[in-house]
């Protein structure tokens, strides 16, 4: 596969293949569409399903010191103001006075708004800079605040008003302390929870990668201070593992450390990994040292005490935290966009149209959407009866797919393009000896194998 640097038509053949195989939809998009939302489709919603059961089986089930939770998406107006947010989560902003678009100021400095014609070098001054789309001139900048501004109640006043969370992690920190009563857990230990957040970006794009409506996958570590750096050390390092693990190529990721003037206010360090897309890289899962702002500023504005007492020493203090925040949009597409690989002339040998490009997409196991294909030789029976029957037994402990329609290299190929690693072939001996073959989707290797032994073989080979 060539370098991913140099494949800029990459996003438009997995959008192209989101959209026609039923990974992803454009949101309503029967109205028109809404500007950067995105619904997921069978497979998408199956695939985004998997990566995170990827990530909690290995954030927290697997490990006896990390809980989860669940927190509501509209929190306390309080909330916002201890963690900061109301004063300064903002992004610059500006408009151009021809056109009328809008872009971030920092965006346009850096350069990294792909496909615009007029960021050929990097400015010093934005206002060196003219409009990326038209030439025009540019407003000055003004300071844009990202969150979502809803009422609670019947009646539209500042007293009413509330937030959808802009992130996940302040559900955490406010229910620090019923988790630490609850779980009897000591320090060093981790909360952590998926779900929905919300950002009023100025400039969403590139698919997936940054929109509006988004989920996250966060974990907040708390630990004593003077432990911090270890553990954050730790995590980087887990975060770097756990996608290589899910066949991520690692010449593709590398870490990203932000320098003292790029730290967000309550960062003590922050380090992203990032990952080459098809525009360059970009981050994909940040860790960052919050140190013990966020407890402190809940417990200064709430009254409430959210130290922690050591039951072996006495001692008392306020955790550290070492936070590791990935979005899981962004996981998916990164996974997609590793996963797919076009093979010129097609390998699939068994079909009339060998010369054809064939996109195989060699998801792992455990993140492909469909585990195996159960594929009839005919429609007849005694052959579609026992196809149904093996559908039927093996679709209680995995997703997996009945298709009796087209030549077996169709159908063999659907399989590879939507990254099914096993098709199960019911042929014209299964009746007498009830064996199957099942065909690797990344060797093209086939066994034979007994009916019997099927659920066995996919437990082990699809797992986590």
């Amino acid at each position: 596969m060539a370098d991913i640097e140099t494949r800029p038509e990459l996003m438009e053949k997995i959008v192209a293949l989101a959209k026609r195989r039923g990974f992803l939809y454009p949101g309503s998009e029967i109205y028109g569409g809404v500007g950067s939302t995105y619904d997921y489709g069978p497979l998408g919603a199956l695939l985004k399903m998997n990566v995170k059961q990827a990530w909690w089986k290995s954030v927290v089930e697997r490990r006896d010191d990390v809980v989860g939770i669940d927190s509501a998406i509209i929190m306390h107006p309080k909330t916002w103001e201890a963690s900061g947010h109301l004063q300064g989560f903002t992004d610059p902003l500006v408009d151009c006075k021809g056109c009328r678009k809008r872009f971030r100021a920092d965006h346009l400095l850096e350069g990294e708004s792909a496909g615009m014609p007029g960021l050929k070098e990097r400015p010093k001054d934005i206002k060196e800079v003219r409009c990326p789309e038209c030439g025009g001139e540019l407003t000055d900048v003004r300071q844009f605040n990202l969150m979502f501004k809803t009422f609670m109640g019947p009646v539209e006043d500042e007293a009413a008003a509330t937030y959808l969370r802009p992130e996940t992690a302040q559900g955490i920190f406010v229910n620090f302390a019923n988790v630490l009563q609850t779980s009897r857990l000591r320090v060093p230990f981790g909360i952590a929870q998926m779900g929905k957040s919300f950002r009023n970006e100025i400039t969403p794009g590139n698919f997936i990668f940054r929109t509006r409506e988004f989920e996250q996958m966060e974990m907040e570590y708390f630990v004593k201070p003077g432990t911090d750096e270890e553990w954050f050390e730790f995590w980087k390092g887990f975060m770097m593992d756990w996608f290589v693990s899910l066949g991520v190529k690692e010449e593709n990721l590398r870490f990203q450390e932000h320098d003292k003037e790029e730290l967000s206010h309550y960062s003590k360090r922050t380090v992203d990994l990032e990952y080459r897309f098809p525009w360059g890289w970009a981050e994909l899962w940040g860790c960052a040292n919050r140190t013990d702002f966020d407890l402190k500023q809940h417990a200064a504005l709430s009254g409430k005490d959210l130290s922690y007492r050591d039951p072996v020493t006495g001692e008392s203090y306020v955790p550290y935290v070492v936070e590791p925040a990935l979005g899981t949009d962004r996981a998916v597409l990164t996974f997609l966009l590793d996963a797919y690989e076009e093979i010129e002339g097609g390998r699939t040998t068994t079909t009339e149209s060998v010369k054809e490009v064939e996109t195989v997409l060699r998801l792992h196991p455990a993140l492909a959407p469909v585990k195996a294909a159960i594929l009839p030789l005919s429609k007849k029976e005694p052959l579609a009866a026992l196809a149904r029957e093996i559908r039927d037994s093996l679709a209680g402990r995995h997703s997996v797919q009945y298709d009796d329609t087209g030549s077996i290299g169709r159908r063999y190929r659907r399989q590879d393009e939507i990254g099914t690693p096993y098709c199960i072939t019911v042929d014209f001996d299964t009746p007498q000896d009830r064996k199957v073959t099942v065909r690797d989707r990344d060797t093209m290797e086939q066994e034979r194998v007994p009916i019997d032994d099927l659920g066995p073989m996919l437990a082990e080979k699809v797992g986590i």
